[in-house]
């Protein structure tokens, strides 16, 4: 592999980023602007072709920076329309990115690390263990890619993909920044959602600098079954992320906390834990998305039956909370919640080392 350039790569930048770029070079912040938007919303990434730049600023660009994408090494479409796309970096890691067409909505997936390091106990991702965070163009550069295959730039965004974008917070809130700049992909605040485990300071600070809207990783409605199954619990229990997640909605009658539950056959799928749910979300405005389990290789848990999770739907929506079950999308080709394993080097030795009794010492009701 040939060494990785170090000169500035302005697709790491945001509007502000791109100004201050062309302004050191002694050009006017306009053309800074005009930069900005060639690269987004035009998918340029040639400075020469950039041809409403005076032509000593391409020149200038052309020594002083270097415009690096990820690239797509593998395509796999779904009879239902998804498309995963393994991207690789710069530096040979991977990553996986998903399409999810809905009628006239069309949804990108987007990884924020490689790998992850909060070891989720259901989730594929976690067992490969964590390598690095992604830089905003490894980010934002998802986004480009998925915006020059579909030919239109999506609908709706969600930080849904490998790793916890609260644990690369600055990149994130950079790539999203981006994805809202109307010079860029021009999606409004609800059209672009983070989801977090539950980092709980990171919460506040997004709320401070950030206005998309918000998906919690849940998972469980106790402490003691969501330090199994969320070990980050461990750290900001149930006590604390709750508070935290009120805060970010507050002020804004129209905005809903997204609260993700992968339904386990027998661990947390009961009508005694539905009860529990509901009384926890009191209070709060919110929305909650269940989620078939998706099996994957290495797995040690089920998927709740149909029935069980209707029934479950149906007890939280009769106590007035919006509830829906996700359709299950992409699984032969591994896109579907929690299947993401881009390839990646285990450096924290978690694959000789993940609990896969996990399973059998959870208390299941």
């Amino acid at each position: 592999m040939s060494a990785i350039s170090t000169k500035p790569n302005p697709l790491d930048l945001d509007l502000a980023g791109c100004e201050s770029l062309v302004i050191a070079l002694g050009f006017k912040a306009f053309h800074g602007r005009n930069l900005f938007k060639w690269l987004h919303k035009h998918g340029v990434v040639d400075f020469d072709a950039m041809t409403d730049l005076p032509k000593t600023l391409r020149t200038a660009l052309l020594d002083t920076a270097e415009i690096r994408l990820p690239r797509i090494l593998q395509t796999h479409p779904s009879a239902d329309g998804t498309i995963k796309w393994v991207m690789e970096l710069t530096d040979g890691q991977r990553v996986e990115t998903v399409f999810i067409p809905e009628g006239k909505r069309s949804t990108i997936c987007v990884s924020s690390q490689v790998g992850c390091a909060l070891e989720c106990a259901f989730c594929a991702t976690a067992r490969q263990g964590f390598n690095r965070n992604l830089n905003v163009s490894e980010i934002i550069g998802q986004v480009w890619h998925a915006a020059r295959q579909l030919d239109a730039s999506p609908t709706n965004v969600v930080m849904m993909g490998m790793g916890e974008p609260l644990a690369n917070f600055e990149a994130a809130v950079t790539a999203m920044d981006i994805m809202q700049d109307d010079l860029a992909y021009m999606l409004a605040k609800h059209r672009v959602t983070l989801s977090t485990s539950g980092i709980v300071p990171n919460i506040y600070r997004l709320r401070e600098v950030s206005d998309v809207s918000l998906a919690v990783s849940l998972h469980a409605p106790t402490d003691a079954l969501r330090d199994e199954l969320v070990p980050i619990n461990r750290k900001y229990p149930l006590a604390e992320l709750m508070p935290a997640c009120k805060h970010y909605v507050a002020g804004d009658k129209r905005r809903k906390i997204t609260w993700e539950y992968v339904m386990l056959d027998g661990i947390n799928d009961s009508l005694a834990q539905a009860k529990q749910l509901i009384r926890l979300l009191e209070g709060i405005p919110s929305k909650v998305n269940l989620i078939p389990f998706n099996p994957f290789t290495g797995s040690d848990f089920g998927t709740s039956p149909p029935e069980r999770v209707e029934a479950f739907r149906e007890r939280l929506a009769r106590s007035g909370i919006f509830t829906m079950t996700r359709k299950t999308r992409g699984d032969e080709i591994a896109a579907a919640c929690g299947q993401l394993v881009g390839r990646v080097e285990d450096r924290t030795g978690r694959l000789g080392r993940v609990r896969i009794e996990t399973h059998s010492r959870v208390s299941v009701r």
